[in-house]
């Protein structure tokens, strides 16, 4: 026994702990690693830098046609207190997480439809064509004679602006799968079933999620069309009370709250996309090599 083999033999459980840790400590701060944990901090701070360079223009800049940004916190610390801002916050997240849920699902569907038949598609993709480029604003007067002043109104005006983008790319994914594919599928006898599950939804997956991430902005963009129709609650409700009382740091804490939750959904539809995309290489592939 070679003296190395020697001085292995005789050491101790407690030092073979100590000198895996120790090996663990050293592979940490190896200088491959430290590149890649410096890479994603910088890929987490850049995206904030120019909100927080608007933020302290904002607030450096002269407050005569704007409130600043303490005054907007304020604000929102002072509805805070009283449940008011939790309350038109949950109302407004309400009506657009029902309006998206009948959207989508109508969207998705005729996608699907449209997708996958020639002569579905020749006979309906016209008309949504002609409905898609139709303002909500026009539709108001329809919208309040149809639905009255209700929710349903409001659910209404947001499904029918989620229901295009979801639509447009899910056609678009069905249309543009491979050939090759399908053509494959079938030389292997999969049932209906199967080809949709295993290559068309799959396949269309991608371009489905970017409507999805598409429609979360229409979303609420549609919201704020349809909270000022005979509204008793909601973001834009709050926005429209402020404005006929010229309280404008409510005004902006509105706009800021839009933007919060638009940001929110975002990050919500990129986290699913990287959960459902994961199989897809060139989803996960980095082009720019940063």
């Amino acid at each position: 026994m070679s003296t190395t083999e020697e001085l292995a033999a005789t050491q101790t459980p407690g030092r073979r702990h100590a000198d895996r840790q120790a090996r663990a400590r050293r592979e940490s701060s190896a200088p491959g690693k430290r590149p890649r944990r410096s890479r994603r901090l910088r890929s987490q701070i850049i995206p904030w830098l120019i909100p927080v360079i608007a933020l302290l223009v904002w607030q450096l800049s002269p407050g005569e046609f704007l409130p600043s940004p303490v005054e907007v916190i304020d604000a929102a610390v002072r509805l805070t207190a009283n449940g008011e801002l939790q309350e038109h916050v949950w109302i407004s997240t309400r009506r657009a997480l029902i309006g998206f849920a009948i959207g989508g699902i109508i969207g998705f569907a005729l996608g699907l439809l449209n997708g996958v038949s020639k002569r579905l598609s020749e006979l309906l993709d016209t008309s949504i064509q002609m409905i898609r480029t139709v303002p909500h604003l026009a539709l108001i007067p329809l919208v309040i004679v149809w639905f009255g002043l209700g929710e349903d109104g409001k659910i209404f005006l947001v499904a029918l602006g989620v229901a295009f983008p979801i639509y447009l790319n899910a056609y678009n994914g069905i249309r543009n799968i491979d050939p090759r594919l399908i053509e494959m599928a079938r030389v292997y006898r999969l049932s209906k079933t199967a080809l949709f599950k295993e290559v068309i939804i799959p396949g269309a997956m991608p371009s489905i999620l970017v409507g999805v991430r598409y429609a979360l902005g229409i979303m609420w963009m549609s919201l704020i069309v349809a909270e000022t129709i005979g509204s008793n609650g909601g973001i834009g409700h709050l926005a429209t009370q402020a404005r006929q009382f010229v309280q404008m740091d409510v005004v902006v804490l509105t706009i800021v709250i839009y933007a919060l939750l638009g940001k929110f959904s975002d990050v919500i539809a990129a986290f699913l996309e990287r959960r459902w995309l994961r199989w897809n290489p060139a989803f996960n592939a980095n082009p720019t090599g940063a």
